[in-house]
């Protein structure tokens, strides 16, 4: 009894120590799992792509423009010679560059007058007739007509429409006004025709329309200077004044 008693505890312990080694080989730690490089396949099914497929981004090269400069336009030469003054050789007559007193052409200068008869001729024929209603005028002329203004309209109303004497550009021989030196005339076909011709025939409009402010006088439709042909056209086709184009003033002192 005792013999068969141990044989099957003997048994038994053989069935458990067996059954435990069965159980032990089919267990598996976290690190009997095997690693790998290749990403899993997310839930979705759709795998991503490899870092490898995927193109390195880069940082594009930005290439700017140089800075553009512009050249400074160049200094106009202003000299007085015998009380006179000139901007780059042309005379100029305004509230800042007056002329010496005796300064008296005795008329238009020839070349100013040439000018115009020719303008006046090809104005003709396009049914436009022209004509000077004051042309020269000396130092003392302006003087009384001046002063005519000042006791009508007071000093500095008077300064807004008529050049005191010495800043005339009348005195000069190259400046003159055309049919009427009434603010109506701005109105007419000649006024047009005078603004959209007189370049080429050497003038420009002296006082244009809104630049009272630079040239010290009202809009004068009629007041033309002449300049020569080339200047007149660079004059008008820039849009300037004669103060801007040359880059000077025009006010009195006092």
């Amino acid at each position: 009894m005792k013999k068969n008693k141990f044989t099957k505890q003997a048994a038994a312990a053989l069935s458990l120590c067996m059954l435990g080694m069965a159980l032990a080989s089919c267990g598996r730690t976290v690190n009997d799992v095997p690693v790998t490089d290749k990403p899993a396949t997310p839930d979705s099914g759709i795998t991503p792509p490899s870092t490898t497929d995927i193109a390195p981004v880069t940082t594009p090269t930005v290439t700017t423009k140089a800075e553009v400069t512009t050249e400074p336009a160049p200094a106009h030469k202003i000299e007085q010679k015998d009380g006179i003054w000139y901007v780059d050789g042309v005379l100029i007559a305004n509230k800042s560059y007056p002329l010496p007193e005796d300064y008296n052409p005795g008329k238009l200068l020839p070349e100013a007058e040439e000018a115009f008869k020719k303008m006046q001729s090809d104005a003709a024929r396009d049914g436009i007739k022209l004509t000077i209603v004051s042309g020269f005028r000396s130092y003392n002329r302006q003087k009384n007509l001046y002063n005519s203004y000042v006791n009508k309209d007071g000093k500095a109303e008077a300064d807004r429409y008529s050049a005191r004497p010495g800043y005339s550009e009348h005195q000069s021989g190259l400046a003159m006004d055309l049919n009427s030196v009434d603010d109506s005339f701005a109105y007419t076909k000649e006024a047009k025709w005078i603004a959209e011709n007189c370049s080429k025939y050497g003038f420009i409009i002296r006082y244009p329309k809104g630049k009272e402010p630079i040239t010290g006088y009202i809009y004068e439709p009629w007041h033309v200077r002449y300049l020569g042909t080339e200047l007149a056209a660079k004059v008008t086709a820039s849009g300037l004044t004669l103060e801007e184009y040359f880059g000077i003033t025009s006010f009195y002192k006092d």
